[in-house]
């Protein structure tokens, strides 16, 4: 059936060439690319910067205005945490008592539905038990959005027609815009969960009673609340019929204004109306508040947009910026006193679909820059253009198609799964040079009468069950990664995919539709100069026209390859040979050059010239290498072939020493994605007020901005109103935005701009101004003359090297007295942390109890204990310290109540509005709603002895003071309550010294905190345990996963090897090579960690930092290199098997001199493709290795193992020949013994 798939193929043309159409533009429609034709529809695949590790969780929110967190958790939390328990699927459940809500986490296992887990918990809050929770409460599901969720956050400003910000609006005007107009008007956009608001103040109508106007108008509080209650009723009268005309009727008695509220009548006194505005001040003011957002030192209004589950983050975003643009016109403006216009607009402070753009933006360089090196290396080593576009071209459909397979199996395309695809191209390649390389042979050997089209359908049929024999191993050995499930499963599964997609669709690719093309590509008669010419004619006119849809580079290529053709046709017969030659140098350079462009190895701060002559220097010394292996390659395995036990040996070092490197590498769970923000998160003091904490805010933010490597922050103080944030009042979240580098334009392209003689900027205005001066003042690109002849302007100073070091800048001025010290946070990192650990750090220990006061009381002695701990950055190390808000305890003395004929409940109501405020009713005005809230004074009240003069009435018309009825006392109780499965929790987080690995600071703290317990200086008191949480749990899980993925992995392999040679012997020898390349991965990997690795300069640029070279702890990212290393490492390994057992059946050798000719000739077949492979893989994985894009810090320990592992490769064609010719001669001995 094969055979017969590519021989019809190959008779049928145009058939290959509408399936190529097909598949190119329905990968183009799906592509998360948006390659720029907009003729066609765009259906992309789902896209986000990297994988979801949350949980499958959902949320119930209860609010319960007022009350303590002891309250909350007593009533609220854990009734409802025992009642959820019994649901089926649940794993686990969470919880948070805080001030005035609860907020419960409910973790399903990964296999339950995302929407069945809410319909159940729907259900079971529908049938909760009478009287479980108290009056008036009612629990809510929170929206359906993961850790994830927020994609999007911004400020609402008033802003000039020029963009300019302007003021002019106050803090209450602009929330009353967000909630009533901003809020509605986005949520409307497709793939949004909720949008919720924060900052500013929420207006409400206050009632301000007046105590001694009360007492002396003999006034009680109940009344006015009945008062105002019954002052705010409409009513609809149905309808009335009046000459023959209907009429709805409606009895309008709504509360409209402060005027209603202050006419109101309370009661009559002698046929004197009492009103409100007789005892009682009406004003409109602020709601009280638990949340705050400050932008750079002045508090802000704001919002956070919220994606629903499964959708498309960067496409929801793009709905969002559409639904922006479609409101913007229609919010309301203002003419300032200066005579400015002012509008409110809506300012993006984070914006996950930059993440996203920059990663893609990454990650198709990647793809660009391996397209060209794989022209550039198959042209070198054969010689033909043909075949390097026919290989080099396989590659990005492959790419499309994989797209395709993405978009219809629903898996997400993110910076795992489409590295995936990137460090993998040695494996796609392969197959197109065996296949290519296997043509240009038989075409070379073709008697004369054999049509082309024979020649490649031969081909093509000799190679193609290896290259599915190679292919079915890789793919299989992928089959234990899709069962794996939790955070590791969300990092392979998409991997497993992806590469799976990729593999196939380069089979098709390469079987059969590669060969059809190949077949009218070689077809091309260079000696029929007519038709010559009419094709390099038709190539230049056709690249010229791609130079009008921005495919500069396409274009070029197209114009040069049509001007060498042309040439071609023209040039003399005897100077044909050498007019190839250096047409293929000169198409090395051209592809040479265009590398060097792209990539850019030295940085934009060397010429493009420097960058070229490093790139020519890199690509002529592996081409001079690989051209000796192939030249000599019977030479060298002839030369080992006699010195085969030594080599053997050295190849057993080689194992040892890839065994001893993989003991020495530490451990952690993923390298953090440079999301090019920090998130700032310190806490206070649990007693600090709200105005204190204001105050804390702005001073970071001040502190914070005022860096000029820093573009933009913007701080958060308390919650959003939104159940996927319950963060007290006391923590803060500071979202700190970056400036790159170097000034970029809209897309990312770094700008060049205009100096003088002396190196200074010269200035729009005129004047110039020092690179020092620019950098410190912030200067835009509107303040500097844009020159692409210019200097590039680096936005950082000049001590600053990295992010790290602007880190280090912010925290040296943040600290502020009782503010605690923050990890290095970045916002996705911190809110898959928060969310599956509760943590705010990457380490931390959660201890378990049934008592706050003892759980924080060991926590303090943990803290303690860990700070002096090597690896343990000891400033970073913090113990929850939630017993220490201020409490005031009034308490009733049933006795006098009774003596006054008063109840609790009277009493208490009273006590409320009084203190907190009663919410008496709501005003209706248009869209917008505002409460009515009946209080004593705030100024009344400045002290815990004023709530004595409180007036409670009695039944008989009595005013008592409160003091007279209660006692009150103070007491620190807790700001917050979590637990966990019912039992309460208290957590210590710290972080880690850089040049440590996780799982080497964990143990360090295991250790000693064992050492300490067992000698008695560190006591657990009884009915505590303590438990390490954060990225160690997600570690450990990930560590027993691949324990077992990877043997099981090598085990199916083996036995694939096996059923393709039938024979345990040749599956062993092919199994070998694969252990060698692990120990090259493993090798590379901890020689990055040494000191005195590649530490020299080359033409004044420092190695190590081109390279990156720093300490690389194994991940998942490392295991996922690993990964894409079987494919690589098994095709060689099976192919170089393969064509040693035909080289033996064809030859059937009977000496020992026959045996070795045998094993070289065997050998000899699969040098060329195997060194093309592995220059095309070791040359596109440098780009990478070298980057510094976003997504550089995934991508960079993935492609270590197989950039290792495939130098290292190169040995398999001397190891498996040399042991298949051992095993040869042994049978030979043992035959003629």
């Amino acid at each position: 059936m094969l055979n017969n798939s590519i021989k019809f193929f190959i008779d049928n043309k145009f058939i290959a060439w509408l399936l190529l159409l097909f598949f190119v533009c329905w990968g183009i429609i799906t592509s998360p690319f948006d390659i720029g034709i907009d003729t066609l529809p765009r259906d992309p695949v789902s896209v986000d910067a990297i994988p979801n590790l949350g949980e499958n969780q959902q949320i119930i929110f209860t609010q319960w205005s007022g009350r303590s967190p002891q309250d909350v958790e007593d009533q609220i939390t854990y009734p409802l945490t025992s009642s959820i328990l019994g649901i089926a699927g649940v794993k686990s459940v969470r919880s948070n008592s805080m001030f005035g809500f609860s907020s419960i986490y409910i973790i399903f296992d990964e296999k339950v539905d995302f929407y069945w887990s809410r319909s159940r918990i729907l259900e079971k809050l529908n049938t909760l038990p009478p009287n479980l929770l108290p009056t008036g409460v009612k629990p809510s599901l929170g929206p359906d959005a993961t850790g994830l969720g927020q994609i999007f956050w911004y400020t609402l400003e008033g802003r000039d027609v020029n963009g300019n910000p302007t003021g002019g609006w106050d803090l209450h005007e602009l929330r009353t815009i967000q909630d009533f107009y901003v809020r509605q008007g986005l949520t409307a956009a497709r793939g949004v969960a909720e949008v919720a608001s924060i900052g500013g103040f929420v207006q409400e109508y206050q009632i301000d009673v007046k105590p001694d106007k009360m007492r002396i108008y003999d006034i009680s509080l109940p009344e006015i609340m009945q008062a105002v209650k019954q002052s705010n009723v409409d009513v609809g009268a149905q309808t009335l019929e009046i000459n023959l005309v209907e009429y709805y009727v409606r009895g309008l008695g709504s509360i409209k204004s402060i005027e209603d509220i202050e006419n109101t009548v309370i009661k009559t006194i002698q046929n004197v109306p009492l009103r409100i505005k007789d005892i009682a001040h009406v004003s409109l003011g602020p709601a009280e508040r638990r949340g705050v957002l400050d932008k750079s030192g002045v508090e802000a209004v704001g919002g956070v947009v919220v994606g629903s589950y499964g959708a498309n983050p960067n496409e929801v975003i793009q709905n969002v910026k559409e639904k922006i643009i479609a409101i913007t016109p229609g919010l309301p403006k203002k003419t300032l006193a200066d005579g400015r216009q002012s509008q409110i607009t809506l300012v993006p402070f984070y914006d996950r679909s930059i993440l996203i753009q920059e990663t893609l933006g990454t990650l198709k360089e990647a793809l660009q820059l391996e397209i060209l090196i794989t022209i550039l290396v198959v042209l070198l080593l054969l010689f033909n253009l043909r075949a390097s576009v026919l290989v080099a071209g396989s590659l990005p459909v492959a790419v499309l198609m994989c797209f395709i397979a993405m978009r219809y199996w629903e898996v997400e395309a993110n910076i795992l799964a489409l590295s995936g695809i990137v460090i993998a191209v040695g494996t796609m390649v392969d197959m197109g040079i065996v296949l290519t390389e296997n043509m240009l042979t038989h075409l070379m050997k073709a008697p004369n009468k054999e049509t082309i089209s024979t020649s490649i359908t031969k081909a093509t049929k000799e190679v193609a069950p290896a290259i599915i024999t190679a292919l079915a191993t890789t793919i299989v050995s992928f089959l234990p990664v899709f069962t794996m499930v939790a955070e590791e499963g969300k990092l392979f599964r998409p991997l497993a995919f992806t590469k799976t997609f990729a593999l196939i669709a380069s089979l098709v690719v390469s079987i059969l539709i590669l060969p059809s093309i190949a077949v009218q590509l070689f077809s091309i008669d260079s000696k029929n100069k007519q038709k010559s010419i009419f094709y390099s004619v038709s190539l230049i006119l056709f690249s010229s026209l791609l130079l009008f849809y921005e495919y500069p580079i396409l274009a070029f290529i197209g114009i040069i390859v049509g001007i060498f053709n042309l040439g071609k046709s023209i040039i003399h017969q005897g100077y044909l040979t050498l007019y190839d030659k250096i047409q293929n140098y000169c198409y090395v350079l051209i592809l040479g050059f265009l590398l060097a462009r792209i990539w850019m190895p030295l940085g934009v701060n060397h010429s493009l010239f420097s960058n070229f002559f490093f790139v020519v220097i890199i690509v002529s010394f592996l081409y001079g290498l690989v051209s000796l292996i192939i030249e000599y390659y019977e030479l060298i395995l002839g030369f080992l072939l006699d010195l085969r036990f030594l080599f053997l040996g050295l190849i057993g070092v080689v194992l040892l020493l890839g065994f001893q490197s993989f003991r020495h590498i530490g451990q952690e769970f993923m390298p953090s994605l440079d999301e090019g923000s920090f998130l700032l998160m310190p806490t206070t003091t649990p007693h600090a007020g709200m105005q204190q904490n204001v105050n804390n805010l702005r001073m970071l933010d001040k502190a914070v901005a005022a860096l000029p490597e820093i573009d933009e922050v913007v701080g958060k103080a308390g919650r959003v109103d939104s159940a996927l944030d319950p963060a007290p009042m006391s923590m803060y979240e500071n979202i700190i935005q970056y400036k790159t580098e170097y000034k970029t334009d809209e897309k990312g392209k770094r700008l060049r701009f205009k100096k003088d003689s002396n190196g200074n900027f010269l200035l729009a205005i005129g004047g110039f101004i020092s690179p020092e001066e620019a950098v410190e003042k912030g200067l835009s690109e509107k303040d500097l003359i844009i020159d692409p002849k210019g200097s590039y302007f680096r936005q950082w100073r000049d001590h600053i090297k990295s992010a790290d070091d602007i880190w280090d800048e912010i925290v040296k001025s943040t600290t502020i007295p009782g503010l605690t010290s923050a990890p290095k946070l970045q916002p996705i990192q911190t809110r898959l942390l928060m969310l599956q650990t509760g943590l705010r750090s990457p380490f931390g220990i959660k201890v378990k109890g049934a008592d706050l006061q003892s759980i924080e009381q060991f926590g303090l002695s943990l803290e303690q204990q860990i700070k002096n701990i090597e690896g343990v950055r000891s400033t970073t190390v913090f113990a929850e310290k939630n017993i220490g808000k201020p409490y005031l305890l009034i308490e009733l003395e049933r006795d006098k109540l009774n003596q006054y004929g008063l109840s609790v409940a009277s009493v208490q109501n009273q006590l409320q509005a009084a203190i907190g405020g009663s919410k008496l009713s709501s005003t209706i005005e248009g869209r917008e709603r505002y409460n009515i809230r009946l209080r004593y004074p705030r100024e009344w009240i400045t002290s815990p002895n004023d709530l004595n003069k409180i007036l409670v009435s009695t039944p008989h018309d009595l005013k008592i003071p409160l003091g007279d009825l209660v006692t009150i006392k103070y007491e620190k109780g807790p700001q917050a309550i979590k637990s966990e499965d019912g039992f309460l929790v208290g957590y210590v987080v710290y972080d880690k010294e850089e040049n440590f690995s996780e799982m080497e600071v964990v143990r360090n703290v295991q250790t000693h905190l064992k050492k300490q317990i067992e000698v008695g200086n560190l006591v657990l008191p009884e009915g505590l345990n303590y438990s390490f949480t954060g990225t160690y749990e997600q570690q450990v899980r990930a560590n027993n996963s691949l324990s077992l993925i990877i043997p099981l992995a090598l085990a199916i392999i083996f036995l694939l090897l096996y059923f393709q040679f039938r024979s345990v012997v040749t599956s062993l020898m092919v199994f070998f090579g694969i252990l060698v390349s692990f120990s090259g991965g493993f090798i590379l990997i901890w020689l990055y960690g040494q000191p005195w690795f590649l530490n020299f300069d080359f033409f004044g640029i420092a190695i190590r930092d081109l390279f990156q070279i720093k300490t690389i702890n194994l991940s998942v990212a490392v295991w996922v290199g690993f990964l894409a290393l079987f494919g690589i490492a098994t095709d060689d390994g099976v192919l170089v098997g393969t064509f040693l057992k035909d080289s033996f059946q064809q030859r059937k050798p009977q000496t020992i001199n026959e045996i070795r000719t045998a094993v070289i000739q065997g050998g000899k077949r699969r040098v060329k493709a195997a060194m093309m492979t592995t220059t095309t893989t070791l040359l596109a994985l440098l780009p990478i290795l070298t980057s510094t894009g976003r997504g550089a810090d995934l991508m960079v320990p993935m492609a270590l193992p197989t950039f290792g592992g495939m130098a290292f490769q190169v040995v398999t064609l001397f190891i498996v020949p040399i042991l298949y010719a051992l095993w040869k001669e042994s049978q030979l001995k043992n035959e003629i013994k």
